[in-house]
Parts: C-alpha cells; sequence; structure tokens
C-alpha cells in the first residue's frame, strides 16, 4: 500500500460565509482523510480560502472595508466552520499568503519560458458571478445557467495560456488513466469538451490591484483561476527548491472537486502542470451538488443552509453522517431538515443508539460491568453478523460511495439488533444461563467495537465517545482498520453504564 496520501479540497470564494452545500464536501474529503488514516497511511489534508477573486473585492468594497481586513476576517469564520464540524486539515492555505503569491510567480515565469503563455487581445462574454469567460453555447438565453445573470461583453488585452497546444496530451492520459477523473460521467463529459475543440484560455487581467502581479508585466495581475489552481501545490512549497514535503506528497492523490469546476481541474489544470514539466494528479474526484428543496444553495439565488444552524440543531456528528447517507458523493441530492429528522431518528438514535445502550445497560445488568470471555461460540455469532462488512466497507470508502460504505457497516448494526432479538439476552439470564448470556453480550459487544472503529472517519467524536463507554482506548491514532475485524484481541477495561448518544429529535415546525 503506498505509504503518503495527498488529498485536497477546493479552496473557497471568501465573498460569502460557507453554506452546507460547501461542507459536505468538506466532510467527505475529511472523511476520505480519516479514513486513509486508519489504514495507516501519512496523510496530507489540505484546504483554504480563494480570495483574489473581483467579487470578494466588490464585497469587502460594498462593506466599506479594505479587502485584506475582510478576507483576514472571512477565513477566520472559515476556520471557525469547519473545527465547529472537526473536518481535520492538516493545512489552510490561503490566497493571499506570501508563500502562496511567490509560487504563483514562479509557475507562471516557468510556463512563459517554456512558451505557453503569449499576449494577445481578449474579446467575448465574461460572467462575474463565476469569474470566468464563457462561450455562447455555455450560456442559457445569453445568462449563465449557475447564476441566472447575463454574460458582459468585454475587450481587453490580456495574456494568454496556450491549452490548445495540450488536446492531445490530455486526451491521451484521460484515455490511458481512467481513475484520473471520477466519476465515470464528468470523465466522458471531460473528453467531449477535448473532442469539441480547446481554446486558449486568458489568464491576466489589466489595470487590477487585487491580486498576484504578473512577473512579466506588472501592469496585469495573475486571473484568479488560474492564481487559485496552484494553491495545491504552494501549500507543499514548490518553488525553485521545494520543499521535502513537496517530494514527499506531490502528485496530489486526489482533487475533491464540485462538479461544475471540472474543466479547471480537469483541462487547465493539469494543462498547466504540464507546460510546467511537473508531474499531475493521479486523480480528480467531482461530487455533485446538494440542493435545497429541488434549486442548488447560491448566495445569489438566496436559499443558503448555514452548515453552523445544522450542526447545532442535529449535532455536528449527525449532520456529518446524514449528508454522507443520504446523498451519494458522486450524484446531486436534496436537503430537507424533515427528512435529515426522519433518517436521523431511524438510524443513529434507534438503530445504533439503542443497540448501544441497552448492550451496554445488560453488560452491567447481568455482569456487573465486566466484559464477558470469548469464545468459539461468541466468534462463531460474530462471523455471522459482521462477516464480509470490513472488505465491503474498505472497497466502497477507497470509490469514495460513502453512502455504501455506511450500507455495508449498517448491515451488521441491523443484525446486531435482529441477534438480540434473537438470542433474548434477558431471558437467558432469568433462566440462569449464563454462558449463554455471556456469548450473546460479548457478541454485541464485539459489533459495537468494529463499528466504533469505522464510524470514525463519518463520526469521529461519537466514535470516540462509543469507545471511551466500551473501555477502550479512544485515540484513533493508534487504530488501524486491519485490526478491527480482530474480535477477542481488544484490552477491554469495565465498560461504561451506556449514556445516550443520539436523543430522538421532533421535526422543526417549518
Amino acid at each position: 500500500m503506498k505509504k503518503t496520501y495527498y488529498v485536497t479540497a477546493a479552496i473557497d470564494y471568501v465573498n460569502a460565509r460557507p453554506h452546507l452545500g460547501t461542507a459536505y464536501e468538506k466532510i467527505g474529503a475529511d472523511c476520505l482523510a480519516r479514513y486513509k488514516r486508519l489504514c495507516g497511511v501519512d496523510v496530507w489534508f489540505l484546504m483554504g480560502t480563494d480570495e483574489h477573486s473581483t467579487n470578494v473585492e466588490k464585497e469587502a468594497r460594498r462593506l466599506g472595508k479594505d479587502p485584506r481586513v475582510y478576507t483576514d476576517e472571512m477565513a477566520e469564520a472559515f476556520e471557525r466552520t469547519w473545527k465547529a464540524l472537526h473536518i481535520s486539515y492538516d493545512q489552510f492555505i490561503r490566497t493571499t499568503s506570501e508563500v502562496h503569491k511567490q509560487t504563483v510567480r514562479y509557475l507562471f515565469q516557468r510556463i512563459y519560458d517554456n512558451g505557453y503563455i503569449y499576449a494577445g487581445e481578449y474579446e467575448g462574454l465574461y460572467c462575474e458571478g463565476c469569474e470566468e469567460f464563457k462561450a455562447e453555447k455555455d450560456l442559457e438565453d445569453g445568462k449563465c445557467p449557475r447564476h441566472h445573470t447575463e454574460a458582459t461583453h468585454i475587450k481587453e488585452k490580456n495574456y494568454f495560456f496556450a491549452l490548445s497546444r495540450f488536446s492531445d496530451r490530455l486526451e491521451k492520459h484521460i484515455r490511458e488513466h481512467p481513475e484520473f477523473i471520477r466519476p465515470n460521467i464528468r470523465r466522458n463529459e471531460i473528453l467531449k469538451v477535448i473532442e469539441s475543440g480547446l481554446e486558449d484560455v486568458s489568464v491576466s487581467r489589466k489595470g487590477k490591484d487585487w491580486g498576484v502581479k504578473l512577473p512579466i508585466d506588472e501592469g496585469h495581475v495573475v486571473y484568479v483561476w488560474f492564481d487559485a489552481l496552484i494553491n495545491y501545490i504552494s501549500a507543499l512549497g514548490f518553488g525553485d527548491d521545494p520543499d521535502p514535503k513537496f517530494h514527499k506528497f506531490w502528485p496530489a492523490d486526489c482533487h475533491i472537486i464540485g462538479k461544475d469546476i471540472t474543466r479547471f481541474h480537469c483541462l487547465i489544470w493539469p494543462a498547466m502542470l504540464m507546460a510546467a514539466g511537473v508531474p499531475v494528479a493521479h486523480s480528480v474526484f467531482a461530487h455533485g451538488f446538494v440542493y435545497n428543496r429541488g434549486e442548488k444553495m447560491s448566495k445569489t439565488i438566496g436559499n443558503i443552509v448555514d452548515p453552523a444552524d445544522m450542526a447545532a440543531f442535529f449535532g455536528a456528528d449527525a449532520l456529518r453522517y446524514l449528508m454522507l447517507r443520504e446523498i451519494a458523493f458522486d450524484r446531486d441530492g436534496d436537503f430537507t431538515v424533515e427528512l435529515f429528522v426522519t433518517r436521523h431518528n431511524a438510524e443513529l438514535a434507534n438503530e445504533l443508539g439503542n443497540l448501544f445502550s441497552r448492550t451496554l445497560s445488560m453488560t452491567h445488568r447481568y455482569f456487573q460491568g465486566a466484559v464477558p470471555a470469548w469464545n468459539d461460540d461468541a466468534a462463531e455469532s460474530f462471523e455471522q453478523i459482521a462477516g464480509g462488512v470490513i472488505d465491503a466497507y474498505r472497497e466502497r470508502m477507497d470509490a469514495l460511495a460513502f453512502d455504501e460504505a455506511l450500507d455495508a457497516l449498517w448491515r451488521a448494526v441491523q443484525s446486531g439488533n435482529r441477534y438480540v432479538e434473537k438470542r433474548k439476552p434477558w431471558a437467558q439470564a432469568k433462566l440462569g444461563d449464563t454462558q449463554a448470556l455471556g456469548v450473546t453480550l460479548r457478541t454485541l459487544l464485539e459489533v459495537l467495537r468494529l463499528c466504533s472503529v469505522l464510524c470514525w472517519p463519518f463520526m469521529p467524536q461519537k466514535s470516540a465517545e462509543m469507545r471511551r463507554q466500551l473501555g477502550l482506548p479512544d485515540t484513533f491514532s493508534d487504530i488501524r482498520i486491519d485490526k478491527a475485524p480482530l474480535p477477542g484481541a481488544a484490552d477491554w477495561a469495565r465498560i461504561g453504564e451506556g449514556a445516550v448518544l443520539f436523543p430522538r429529535l421532533d421535526k422543526p415546525q417549518m
């Protein structure tokens, strides 16, 4: 197995606070990073903020603030949100940092020196919301389909990146490396874009102060997307004498992005790296959108759901679970509070929560909190309940099919509940069959031990709480997934009495 893993989430514009759709991406990236740590891999997980946007500058001016002061405040707000959701990033990069700006200038100069940047004049349509130049075929009735605003006609002298010269190399790379773009629907979309013909792209804006000055022309700043994409290597210290961290972690193993920015990450970014003579990332995974009652969340539309509000209502760990359980990571999905409350009560409160509380309660009642002995009968029962779960879970986690990984785990949870009803430990206790009762409770405790490990990427705080009550070590830096399916080997201490993990929720009045 590869010993290192570099995972990134898209850096976010700071012209508005994070919404639930933004949080969905970060939760998914965090789930992947935590899973790889469970596998014993040395992970570097990068997140950050994209601050050299014209829209960011406009919002700062609208509020009467200097853009730098405004971006400092917003970066802090983003980090507070991610920490409240238990996002375990190793580094938070800001595009206004001096380290990043130096790398942008260095890479721009390198691409220019290699003959892939030239001066020219751009005339065409521009969406201020996307901060992207648009072809007419990308618009709907002259409007951006994402922001529902009319594109602006622009004519200006810029510097261009010769993207068209990389058509053959990009197509060859994508076809030879099917894992480069996931899921397949996005891969096929990008191949169709290449087949329709790639055009050179503008990579500078003239007469702007908010941005990174071009090393070849101080009258221009680097176009925001060209600037932003470089964060993935500026964070690792790429430059003339790269930091050891760059050599250790690059190429990135997985860029996690929204499906609306695949062209930047699957065409422009790899072409930039090819132009500079730098290896491209191993994989780009484009997740779907989270809709609010059928519409994509957007500040422009005004249907934002604040993840901090939802974390306060559901609990941060429960929200993480519900987002990845309810919405498949490779597809679009809809969020409603009512739907999430229903799943919360059915799965977290009723199935896992009840299995946990009554198992620990019965262990206290019948064995005074001591863990019954492990034996062949318990091993057979455990295999019937949880056999094959770990393999199915790992296969789906490696594919970023988080909902299906939880399906595999939940089969063990549901089987555990059926096992309770079949074995009727209360009846075994009444008959005085201590041996059979011990088998029943030890089997269930081992199922819960397994759940405490496999739930950790999704619900880190609740997993630690489960392990503390189970009398097991709760420091996950020392826990490995390959040991999870080995029942009977844990160093059990006396267990707790089984507090309620997930209180039932009432549907709020909407």
